[in-house]
């Protein structure tokens, strides 16, 4: 997996594989058959399991420049993996023809051509991602074309855009996609952006707009560098702004949740501030915007949260209004005038001037609003609590805590062992 300090097991992305099927991701770019045995191993678990819609994409490179592409073991490797679909990346920038494979244009042709026949002969559907390619197009626009010609005419059924260090604005991607759709009439072009410049969501969705069929990106953006296109974004912009039909409503409501299980996976802290998906997308802090949200949500909401999966937050802070102290009230049918509403909003000004916080801790701000309601009732007494953490000799901790409270007149004293002291 590209991207610093990120790892799946086979079984974990087994399970990332299904989770892109149930959201209705037509095609799943696993990995690099060639690679390493992880991911060897991954293909092969892959052709047992069983997807309702997605298919399996198996990912390579074109031949090196000093083999034939039938006697190329990264090649044969893909043609062997099982998938049905292969994706093979090709040189496109004359940079990079003279810097890193170090091949002349004719003969960078011939590896782009030959390794499309061969996966082809082989009875591979076959996209071909031409890297770099507005790098190269800025530079040498025929050169550019001139490797998508030949990935099409050995048989590719779909040619890539990519750019891959990201540097590109939107107003670029639209003239070069518009450029080559004229200059290939009837060919399916793709769009696949790095997330460099900041453009990457933006410059797939005009890549669209100018005639771009498919789109690549990755599940939050996750990615080589800054990252990739982020087609949780990209799926929701597609469906809700740009008229086009991609899932269905139910999948389009599932990208909260598969956005969140995959960061999990990954042991990353899921972005809050992520469009659509996180968990600031749609909260709302100051008064004026939440008395907005209470009279009609459209007057700061772009969208209804739960198109997809996620939901409202009226936040609770110093800068409030009666509007999020109301809010809150009624999610915990409670019955408050405006009287108790004012008397919690100073109390909660007074608590933050002295540190404390609500906006995430919503049981605390119930409590505090039922003790002004005049409605708290304590469900026990603490007497008191003690936890012992102890080291053993061996090396082992063990945690044990003690806790003496009343409830309903009756004491109690509990004690338990734990994996640390909260859990004890």
């Amino acid at each position: 997996m590209q991207g610093e300090g990120l790892s799946l097991t086979v079984d974990e992305k087994l399970r990332v594989a299904h989770k892109l099927d149930e959201l209705g991701v037509d095609l799943i770019e696993a990995g690099f058959p060639a690679a390493n045995p992880k991911e060897a191993e991954l293909y092969t678990q892959l052709g047992r399991e069983h997807f309702v819609h997605a298919e399996i994409v198996a990912f390579g490179m074109t031949r090196r420049r000093d083999l034939a592409a039938d006697r190329d073991p990264a090649l044969r490797a893909l043609a062997d993996a099982g998938a049905g679909v292969c994706t093979i990346v090709g040189k496109t920038w004359g940079l990079h023809l003279e810097k890193v494979v170090r091949v002349g244009r004719e003969e960078n042709l011939a590896m782009i051509a030959e390794s499309v026949a061969f996966l082809r002969g082989e009875g591979k559907r076959v996209i071909y991602d031409a890297e770099h390619f507005f790098d190269a197009f800025r530079d040498h626009p025929e050169s550019a074309l001139a490797c998508l010609r030949a990935a099409d005419g050995a048989g590719a059924e779909r040619l890539v855009l990519c750019d891959t260090n990201g540097p590109s604005l939107p107003s670029q991607i639209a003239a070069a996609v518009s450029d080559v759709s004229s200059a290939l009439p009837g060919v399916a072009i793709g769009i696949h952006c790095h997330n460099d410049g900041g453009c990457a969501v933006a410059n797939s969705l005009i890549a669209v707009e100018a005639g771009a069929t498919q789109v690549q990106g990755t599940v939050n953006g996750i990615g080589e560098r800054t990252g990739n296109a982020n087609l949780i974004t990209i799926i929701a912009n597609l469906q809700l702004k740009m008229g086009r039909r991609v899932v269905s409503d139910e999948q389009l409501r599932r990208l909260t949740e598969t956005a969140h299980f995959a960061d999990e996976l990954l042991n990353r802290t899921t972005n809050a501030g992520q469009p659509y998906v996180g968990k600031h997308a749609f909260a709302h802090k100051a008064g004026l915007h939440v008395a907005g949200i209470r009279a009609d949500a459209a007057t700061f909401e772009h969208v209804d949260p739960e198109l997809v999966g996620n939901r409202r937050d009226l936040l609770v802070s110093e800068l409030s209004g009666k509007g999020a102290v109301a809010d809150k009230a009624e999610r915990a049918n409670l019955d408050v005038d405006d009287v108790v509403i004012s008397r919690v909003l100073e109390r909660v000004k007074k608590l933050e001037h002295d540190g404390y916080q609500f906006e995430a801790a919503d049981g605390s701000f119930e409590l505090l609003l039922r003790k002004e309601a005049g409605e708290y009732e304590p469900l026990f007494r603490l007497e008191s609590w003690r936890v012992i953490v102890e080291q053993r000799a061996d090396g082992k901790v063990e945690t044990e805590a003690t806790i003496k409270i009343w409830v309903d007149g009756e004491r109690y004293v509990r004690t338990a062992e734990g994996n640390g002291p909260v859990h004890a």
